[in-house]
């Protein structure tokens, strides 16, 4: 089999996790702002910082069921010896209460309802005795804990939400209460996916010996979308160099394409041949394992990053090359203690999977790049530098996948 690489190729090979994600990075455009209703804003990512246009709460309220009145009236209170005031209206939300509470007064109040003017505690409804027309009786204090102030949770100007975080559900929440009816966000990156390799086959049909089902296509496309990015699926090409070009042609209006599987360096790797051949290679190999064939390149003006063809490699190469690349985001990771040891490579930085327990995480054991269930059964990556074991005790860095 003739060698696929030059004898001095003209791109580096073996290169960094870093270099890989910043080379990466380079070829994606830079992404315009758009502003989009918050309806539709759900998984979009912040292009700039919002500010509160009100403050939360609006009034000084109430932040549960009971009376409103002053606490001075209510110190001496028990269930022996209760209080009396004097009910002299009620206050709820959207609804206040328009005078004023005096010595001796209360005011029934509704959770969120505005505490009214001279009132300064609450007594909640399981703490009082109700006398009808002749008022009630507090079986303890009243508590000034029980009243929210104005501005309490955020007030009007403040930068509340940061420009790059991503707007989950509870961020969308949070965007409306800040007053904001469309919010900033950056276009989304157009991601064109297509899976390679001969043994591959849709789920729902029958396999024959030898032949997988396409995970790799179905748990990038989710990856994509949890990245904030559009999924273009170009679906699945034989290893036929033919339809393999035809389907690269069919990724029209696409930021970048991913692929999965042909860029290693079997006789059938036709992707790696493509680029090499017809396309432009930026870089191949990546000192990582799992993962360690991914090839970045281009086809016609399109940035093609080649992923592994193995399910756990392929994943893996994604979050921690390609999804940092999407974002803009670092990978997030926490500092823990190892349980285990974990060995490392001599010249490849590992991301072995691991088990969190407490504070400490511990080596899962099977280690292979076809093991697809150790991603499911421990969502966590143990980063182990070139050349660098980890001992029992060590703090190690994990990456939550």
């Amino acid at each position: 089999m003739p060698n696929p690489v030059p004898d001095q190729p003209s791109f580096p090979m073996n290169i960094s996790v870093p270099e890989a994600r910043a080379m990466l990075a380079d070829l994606l455009p830079p992404l315009e702002t758009e502003m989009v209703g918050v309806g539709q804003a759900a998984g979009r990512f912040l292009a700039s910082d919002l500010e509160a246009r009100v403050s939360h709460p609006s009034a000084t309220e109430s932040a549960l069921d009971g009376i409103a009145c002053r606490e001075a009236d209510t110190l001496s209170a028990s269930r022996e010896a209760p209080v009396r005031l004097k009910v002299v209206g009620e206050s709820r939300a959207g609804v206040p209460f328009g005078g004023r509470v005096e010595v001796g007064e209360c005011v029934r109040i509704y959770t969120g309802a505005p505490v009214p003017e001279g009132a300064d505690a609450i007594c909640p409804v399981e703490q009082l005795q109700d006398d009808g027309e002749e008022g009630v009786r507090l079986l303890r204090p009243a508590s000034k804990g029980d009243v929210r102030p104005e501005g309490g949770d955020f007030r009007v100007g403040e930068v509340v939400l940061n420009a790059g975080v991503r707007l989950t559900p509870s961020r969308l929440a949070l965007a409306v209460s800040l007053g904001h009816a469309e919010v900033p966000v950056r276009r989304q990156l157009r991601v064109a996916l297509l899976s390679t390799g001969d043994e591959v086959r849709e789920p729902g049909t029958t396999l024959t010996p030898g032949q997988v089902y396409d995970s790799n296509r179905y748990g990038l496309a989710a990856m994509i979308r949890e990245a904030g990015a559009e999924v273009i699926d170009l679906g699945h090409s034989p290893d036929s160099p033919e339809v393999l070009a035809h389907l690269i042609g069919e990724a029209g209006g696409a930021d970048v394409l991913l692929t999965s599987g042909g860029v290693s360096m079997g006789k059938y790797d036709f992707m790696r041949d493509l680029l090499l051949e017809q396309g432009r290679v930026s870089f191949w190999k990546v000192r990582l394992r799992p993962g360690g064939p991914a090839m970045l390149g281009g086809w016609r003006g399109l940035p093609v990053f080649g992923l592994p063809g193995n399910p756990v490699s392929s994943l893996v190469v994604f979050q921690v090359i390609v999804r940092p690349a999407i974002t803009g985001e670092a990978p997030f990771t926490l500092k823990l203690r190892a349980a285990t040891p974990f060995r490392a490579i001599p010249d490849k930085a590992a991301y072995w999977r691991g088990n969190i327990v407490g504070g400490t995480v511990s080596d899962y054991g099977k280690q292979g790049s076809g093991v697809l269930r150790s991603l499911s059964d421990t969502g966590a990556l143990v980063i182990v530098p070139e050349g660098q074991p980890v001992a029992v005790g060590d703090e190690v860095e994990v990456m939550l996948f």
